[in-house]
């Protein structure tokens, strides 16, 4: 018999923008948070790649499944930053191309849940971002969420675990693709990149001397954003558990803004990390050439 907790009401946001609501019993029978027509949580591209790198993006889409509406946004909102990372899937892809590496993407906006927040974080599922409201994520119930973990941030992480279980044999690189607004708070932010790392900097040491030999960008060292364990999830469970070199690149938005901005970012960065592909076996004591 399940107890008062249990039966708390779920809400599914229709595409009306108006919440459906039915107890969480029926919920965990019934709901599936994606329709049978709708794109899956995840893409893999290239699965076979022999680069030495493994690419994900975890901000690739702004899409929100048709079951939650809009979260009761204007849809120039979701477009927005703080419904994804504008350009980085982008640049992802070319670059994936020009490495011949593995990409793994998200498929749903970080608004309904954030693939690169830990679990039980306040922006895991925000109810505010960047001083949004966000109306289909106030006050979700245990079960609310947990449609959203299994539906969406689960197979993500799955698709990424797995990929990398795949090359255990052979010694990997993690790369995660971001994007940035200029401007934040009213604050503006003066780099044209930035590349960032948590524990070990030394993959980003390497990408960081490359990108200023060119000496025509501002770049960021762990700017805009740190990673941190406490906020971020990629980079510390995919990356540093694993004992993986991995770094998160961070290009700003008004530079992405059309595809010959991201073939541009997608060729530079390609051309970087050629650059150092020699360096790597001396740092980490072991050969990333295929």
């Amino acid at each position: 018999m399940s107890t008062g907790a249990d039966a708390r009401p779920v809400r599914v946001w229709l595409a009306s923008n108006r919440p459906a609501v039915m107890d969480s019993e029926t919920a965990a029978k019934t709901v599936t948070i994606l329709g049978p027509e709708e794109p899956p949580p995840v893409e893999t591209i290239n699965t076979d790649g022999v680069g030495s790198a493994v690419l994900v993006c975890d901000h690739a889409s702004n899409r929100v499944p048709e079951r939650l509406g809009t979260l009761g946004l204007e849809p120039d909102l979701l477009a927005d930053h703080i419904g994804w990372d504008p350009g980085a899937a982008d640049v992802a892809r070319r670059l994936a191309a020009h490495l011949n590496s593995p990409l793994v993407l998200s498929g749903y906006s970080r608004l309904v849940i954030d693939c690169n927040r830990p679990l039980g974080h306040a922006e895991s599922i925000a109810e505010r971002s960047a001083g949004v409201s966000i109306p289909g994520n106030l006050g979700l119930s245990p079960p609310e969420r947990s449609i959203r973990i299994d539906a969406l941030f689960r197979p993500y992480h799955d698709a990424i675990a797995g990929l990398l279980d795949l090359r255990s044999h052979r010694p990997t690189l993690l790369i995660s693709i971001h994007s940035f607004t200029p401007v934040l708070n009213g604050q503006s932010r003066p780099w044209h990149i930035g590349i960032s790392h948590w524990r070990d900097p030394r993959l980003a040491a390497l990408l960081l001397e490359a990108l200023r030999r060119t000496g025509d960008c501002t770049i960021g060292d762990n700017e805009p954003y740190p990673i941190e364990n406490n906020v971020d999830y990629t980079i510390p469970r995919h990356g540093e558990d694993r004992g993986l070199p991995s770094v998160m690149i961070e290009i700003r938005q008004d530079q992405l803004r059309t595809s010959a901005g991201a073939t541009a970012w997608a060729g530079r960065l390609a051309v970087a990390y050629r650059n150092i592909e020699a360096e790597l076996p001396r740092l980490f004591g072991v050969s990333f050439q295929v």
